[in-house]
């Protein structure tokens, strides 16, 4: 990587530690972005806590610094390096406590980095969206009890996530009693283990009229009522991206059965997405929306460019819709996963890939009973996707021989660079059923497997494109949320499990 003679110089001072806070008070302001980047990238977490304590700028934004630029040209926002993420907060924290008069700081986005599987930080130690919810949020509220709390207030910009774990000192640093140095502002938020009153009021205090990015995900048990009040309650101008629950349009346990061809909850959470006019991603999988996607999706101010709609039991009128409506041609991300497609709605697959096909970078077709009599249409229907970059289609009963087919054409998508292809079913027993349960999915041939998968890798070379990387993650794909709180999902998931059997046991014995 190219970097100038300017950064070579900031990396051999943050080199020394103790030189370079000696030499800060002689530094120009403008040298300050390329110094924090060069801490970034050696790791001085000395020197990162008290640039920031210094910093003599109106704005603080870490994902611009951490970008590349003209100075240093990698990119070191996929490194969530825990000691220098660390070092900033704690550093935003001195810098609002020390009140020098000469402080211009207004505004610290601490957004902008990305959770990876791997971390290419020396320390190996990440910390996550959830870790970085909790730590800043503890320390607003320490600075919010210090005694030598200034009288100015520094705007921080960050994404949430908030789970049971971290809710109390969430909404302690959401709701502070008194003047408050440190003003948390929330640009992104999910939420995951919460029950629905808990996500109502942690969304009143999170400051929704600046919200873009709203993921209600696993473990929050939503209904249609609960969407419907949290829609109608909460409102959201400025909200850009929505991903509800599975089961989220059910109906309530409790409700008066509607006219047949009714269902005034669906179309007044209809209406309510209607009014967030830059509402441009949704998605609301393992939600059942049978017969209902145009009602959904038609009045929708602006027209959608990423669409989930896995294992939502659509008909032949949702995928006629799907195929026909304004959102087809700007769709840029689409799931359709669990679905039978190319068996049941081969023409409507046909047409809405042949209207996506100028906008479609990501494309998922899971489990969706795609074989090898499949092949043609599928070919046929992806052969002029021409901007697509990521295609996932697991779970798919293909054979080796229809994978290479596949991948020919594969081979012919100039942007394409991510595929993540079936186990073939060569591999497994004769008469394995699909979909399949995760112990049957497991149960595969490894060393023919490898053998195919390398015959596949030789094609994509023998083709010129070995830039396409290629994988099974037979277990799904790295999801770094439920990575970081995988201990307390397994606590929740525990706990419901137990509230469950309780309540089944109490019906057997009023039962009897």
């Amino acid at each position: 990587m190219m970097k100038s003679l300017r950064f070579a110089s900031a990396e051999a001072l943050v080199s020394h530690p103790q030189v370079a806070l000696q030499s800060l008070d002689s530094v120009a302001h403008n040298l300050y972005p390329l110094l924090f980047k060069a801490s970034y990238l050696l790791e001085q977490a000395e020197v990162i806590r008290v640039l920031l304590e210094c910093w003599p700028l109106e704005e603080f934004r870490l994902g611009v610094l951490l970008g590349p630029n003209a100075d240093q040209a990698v990119d070191l926002r996929d490194r969530a390096c825990r000691a220098c993420l660390e070092a900033c907060v704690r550093g935003l924290a001195d810098h609002v406590l020390q009140d020098r008069g000469q402080q211009r700081l207004q505004l610290a986005d601490l957004t902008g980095v990305r959770d990876v599987q791997v971390q290419q930080c020396p320390c190996g130690r990440a910390l996550g969206r959830w870790g970085r919810t909790e730590l800043l949020a503890r320390t607003c509220c320490e600075v919010q009890a210090s005694p030598q709390m200034s009288r100015r207030s520094v705007k921080v910009l960050a994404d949430l996530f908030v789970t049971e774990g971290n809710f109390q000192v969430v909404v302690r640093a959401l709701r502070p009693a008194g003047p408050t140095p440190l003003c948390m502002c929330c640009l992104s938020f999910r939420a995951d283990s919460l029950d629905p009153s808990q996500l109502l009021q942690v969304l009143h205090l999170a400051g929704p009229g600046e919200l873009r990015r709203l993921q209600v995900v696993h473990n929050v048990r939503l209904h249609a009522g609960h969407v419907q009040q949290l829609l109608a309650q909460v409102h959201f101008p400025q909200l850009a991206s929505l991903t509800l629950p599975a089961k989220a349009f059910d109906m309530p346990p409790v409700c008066a059965p509607a006219a047949e061809g009714e269902d005034p909850l669906f179309t007044s959470i209809a209406w309510e997405l209607s009014q967030m006019t830059q509402l441009t991603e949704l998605n609301v999988a393992f939600s059942t929306l049978t017969g209902k996607i145009q009602k959904l999706l038609s009045p929708l101010k602006t027209p959608l460019k990423a669409l989930d709609l896995a294992n939502c039991s659509l008909n032949h009128a949702d995928m006629a819709f799907l195929a026909n409506c304004t959102h087809a041609t700007h769709l840029e991300v689409l799931d359709l996963s669990g679905h039978n497609l190319v068996n049941l709605f081969p023409s409507t697959f046909f047409r809405l890939l042949g209207q996506a096909s100028q906008t479609l970078r990501v494309l998922t077709l899971e489990e969706c009973s795609i074989e090898d009599s499949h092949l043609n249409i599928l070919i046929l229907a992806l052969s002029p996707c021409h901007q697509l970059q990521e295609f996932r289609f697991l779970g798919n009963p293909l054979s080796a021989s229809a994978l290479r087919r596949l991948f020919l054409t594969l081979c012919e998508l100039p942007k394409l660079w991510w595929v993540e292809f079936p186990v073939p079913k060569d591999c497994y027993p004769e008469g394995t059923a699909y979909p399949q349960d995760e112990l049957s999915m497991s149960r595969f041939d490894q060393q023919k497997y490898d053998m195919i998968a390398e015959d596949l890798r030789g094609l994509l070379l023998r083709a010129g494109r070995d830039d396409i990387q290629v994988s099974t993650p037979v277990f799904g794909s790295f999801d770094p949320d439920i990575q970081e709180t995988s201990n307390e999902l397994g606590t929740f998931l525990l706990q419901a499990f137990k509230t469950a059997l309780e309540n089944f046991s109490r019906a057997l014995k009023q039962m009897e």
